[in-house]
């Protein structure tokens, strides 16, 4: 029996995997090693710890600037995931000291206020793992400028604590300075570790090159300081795997969250198997194939509640479950449909007035 060729949708699906893992390192295996000679964890390390470990970890924005910057910021060096602590669903936002120390990048942004976005419209806990030099100066001009520059962190931050009341979480677990320590500061509790962390405006050098002062960053800036003389930090911990229990325990002890509105019942598997994606879609974006083939490979059974089955036909809406859980389809027909009335057919894929 001759080998069959792989399609090429699973040849792409392949090589995605491969860029996947090669970005999950972050800046490299050298870049890792040095966070550990400093006797600090990586940040994918911190949130493998943070969640429940058999729960699921959704990354979001993996792909984010993957191909910019000459390939120098894999994730726009920050690394934000939805995930379980304690049974309970919560967002983080983790620096990724690997790449240009953590600095903020204009893509770092928008990631973060994703992740924010994503805590106030569920209202779940957001924990931030504070690992960053601040802003990478070379690309300022694009962080802070807009009505959604780096300011709307802090404006986030705000409406969260003094509105919505989603509960913010701040572990500074390295470096955190310039405008980057407002965001901490400006959540409910703040964890810091002994000897690796620092939050403050500017370093000891800038201070000794302002005032020719001679201070060490521990006592400007650490974790025994903002703990006992400035009170900007609730906790201190001596190591980061202590930190990161003591935020496991922090939001088990938040408040019950309210029940669901969402309609979630047992789940069901699909008609067919997802796998099958890769012989429907073709490898022409172009070339028409069967819209409602793909929907039976990820809806419940395949059962979808069509609205308004016999209109404008081009367009597949109705309500359907996924995993059990209750959602509205929309879906374009990617073919040539045909209409009863006697109307000229039309094409899937165009916006039609109906």
């Amino acid at each position: 029996m001759k080998n069959q060729k792989k399609p090429r949708l699973l040849e792409l699906s392949d090589e995605y995997l491969r860029l996947e893992r090669k970005l999950r390192l972050g800046g490299g295996a050298e870049k890792i090693e040095k966070i550990h000679r400093q006797g600090k964890l990586t940040a994918r390390e911190r949130i493998a710890l943070l969640f429940d470990e058999d729960a699921y970890n959704q990354e979001i924005g993996l792909l984010v600037a993957y191909d910019e910057y000459g390939g120098q910021a894999p994730a726009a060096a920050v690394i934000t995931s939805i995930g379980k602590i304690h049974g309970r669903e919560a967002v983080v936002v983790a620096n990724d000291a690997t790449i240009k120390a953590g600095a903020w990048y204009p893509e770092t942004i928008k990631k973060i206020l994703r992740a924010q976005e994503i805590a106030m419209r569920n209202r779940v806990p957001i924990v931030y793992l504070v690992d960053s030099a601040g802003v990478n100066l070379p690309y300022q001009g694009g962080v802070f400028p807009g009505q959604y520059g780096a300011a709307r962190i802090f404006y986030y931050n705000s409406i969260m604590r003094r509105y919505l009341k989603v509960p913010q979480i701040a572990a500074v677990m390295g470096m955190c300075v310039a405008g980057g320590a407002y965001l901490p500061a400006l959540s409910d509790v703040i964890l810091m570790v002994e000897g690796t962390s620092f939050m403050g405006l500017g370093g000891a050098n800038l201070v000794k090159g302002a005032t020719g002062q001679t201070i060490d960053n521990e006592s400007l800036g650490g974790a025994m300081t903002h703990n006992a003389i400035s009170g900007v930090a609730h906790f201190r911990t001596k190591t980061e795997n202590e930190c990161l229990e003591k935020i496991r325990q922090l939001v088990l002890e938040l408040p019950k969250k309210q029940e669901t509105r969402v309609s979630i019942i047992e789940p069901q598997e699909p008609k067919n198997k997802p796998e099958k994606l890769y012989e429907i879609l073709p490898e022409d974006h172009r070339a028409p194939y069967d819209m409602r083939a793909v929907l039976n490979c990820f809806l419940d059974d395949g059962e979808l509640d069509e609205f308004q089955a016999d209109y404008a036909k081009e367009m597949i809406c109705g309500t359907a479950r996924v995993k059990g859980i209750l959602v509205g389809i929309i879906a374009n027909h990617r073919g040539m449909v045909r209409e009863k009335s006697g109307k000229p057919p039309k094409f899937g894929g165009i916006v039609y007035t109906e």
